[in-house]
């Protein structure tokens, strides 16, 4: 588990779009907790309850987990896991997924615009870019670290209010400071991996969480049966509070909720 719940004091330029990128966690959510208005900005000065618990499934020898569903990057750094909201691939652009390592690291990264990028920029009458040098402009930002994939990395962005959202082209966007953090510690040829996992359930310190997110790509349709084959296989199916499951996975909320079944 990861996250927490915590307080956050709203700054001078802050929206609800800015916190919920910033600490990994929904709008929804924000609104919900703090009962705010949407239609209304947010009052400098205010104190906002922020909940950002999820659930880290890391595989044993995996320093790098990306859950593109959570939209969250796990970091291992010795026996601390890092947590970082992270921005993926859209629908129509997704994010691919399965085992990777590191391959290269790169400061001031110069971007080589894909050519489906490219003919994208020409469809949409933009000019079409090839490559773009370091600059305030280049929406690698200042950290670039090359995946395995082919034309996939892990990035900064020139527009922190896109993380923790579907809104790349496929790679994995940063907050600017978190993207500089993960740079710092990470080795080339780390190893990773890139999962798509909508609802994840596991027995944490003996009781049961159950985070669900939207299933943005359509790729888990049998989530339902997934959670209970799961918690059999595990032993914990007994522990579960079914209605309680039912109920978080309707709301989707995206968040670790406890689904321990009292005696």
């Amino acid at each position: 588990m990861t996250g927490g719940i915590d307080e956050y004091v709203v700054r001078p330029g802050d929206t609800l779009a800015s916190v919920s990128a910033r600490f990994g966690t929904g709008t929804a959510t924000l609104v919900q907790l703090n009962k705010l208005d949407r239609a209304r900005p947010l009052v400098i000065g205010r104190w906002l309850t922020i909940d950002n618990r999820h659930i880290a499934a890391i595989d044993p020898g995996v320093e790098i987990a990306i859950n593109v569903a959570q939209r969250m990057l796990y970091f291992v750094d010795g026996d601390h896991v890092r947590a970082f909201p992270i921005a993926v691939g859209t629908r129509d652009w997704p994010t691919p997924l399965g085992a990777f390592s590191v391959v290269e690291k790169e400061e001031n990264p110069t971007w080589d615009v894909p050519s489906s990028i490219q003919e994208e920029m020409r469809l949409q009458g933009q000019p079409v870019v090839t490559r773009m040098p370091p600059s305030p402009r280049n929406p690698l930002g200042a950290y670039w670290i090359r995946l395995s994939f082919p034309n996939l990395g892990i990035h900064g962005t020139i527009a922190p209010a896109s993380v923790y959202r579907y809104a790349s082209h496929g790679c994995i966007r940063m907050h600017p400071e978190d993207v500089a953090a993960l740079f710092e510690r990470v080795m080339v040829g780390a190893a990773g991996v890139i999962r798509y996992q909508p609802v994840i359930i596991a027995m944490i310190e003996g009781r049961v969480y159950l985070e669900a997110h939207p299933d943005v790509y359509r790729r888990a349709p049998d989530a339902a049966n997934q959670v209970l084959e799961y918690s059999r296989g595990y032993g914990f199916a007994d522990r579960v509070d079914w209605p309680a499951t039912v109920r978080v996975m309707r709301e989707q909320r995206g968040l670790a909720v406890d689904v321990t079944k009292e005696d």
